[in-house]
């Protein structure tokens, strides 16, 4: 289903995740540790753990408990966004963005600010109304305030980079009106 397009990139839900979108996905996960994002992995970044954990969120995906958008660029995907939906009881109106990827040579081509546009739009429709997530990078943090995001807070040494030593990460959130 595509939920987005400009000029050059559109946004597409992966409602299934196969051999192929996880390939793709793990490409583009692999370049960002690479690169030094911090999200969640370690380097050295092998393929087989990059496709361990799309096949985890293709399982979340297959239950409904999780979106996934892809960026392509002429076919390619080049980035991805992840709408965590499965929530405590208690918190049934918010979701969790996370993994907002874009691969190195694709940055810049607006691709971050269509894949969170993109994100906010699937959220409203399951009926969320707000929206958190936390990053590490100065770079995607710009994005986030950009598209209407607030700060919380930063929490100091909340991880480690890729290549070792602790990171802040700064906690964000964005009320969204109701569909």
């Amino acid at each position: 289903m595509i939920v987005g397009v400009s000029a050059d990139l559109e946004i597409r839900r992966l409602s299934v995740l196969r051999d192929p979108e996880i390939s793709a996905l793990s490409e583009v996960l692999e370049d960002c540790v690479a690169g030094g994002a911090s999200v969640s992995f370690m380097w050295p970044m092998t393929r087989a753990k990059a496709e361990t954990f799309w096949r985890g969120m293709a399982d979340a995906v297959a239950r409904g408990e999780t979106i996934v958008l892809g960026a392509f660029d002429s076919g390619a995907l080049i980035g991805t966004v992840s709408l965590l939906l499965q929530q405590p009881e208690n918190q049934p109106h918010r979701a969790d963005v996370a993994k907002m990827l874009v691969h190195r040579r694709a940055r810049r081509l607006g691709a971050g600010a269509l894949l969170l546009a993109a994100v906010e739009g699937e959220a409203r429709r399951a009926g969320k109304t707000l929206l958190v997530l936390d990053t590490a990078s100065v770079e995607a943090e710009r994005v986030y305030l950009r598209g209407g995001w607030q700060a919380a807070g930063v929490i100091p040494d909340y991880a480690l980079w890729p290549q070792g030593g602790t990171c802040s990460t700064t906690v964000m959130y964005k009320r969204l009106a109701p569909p």
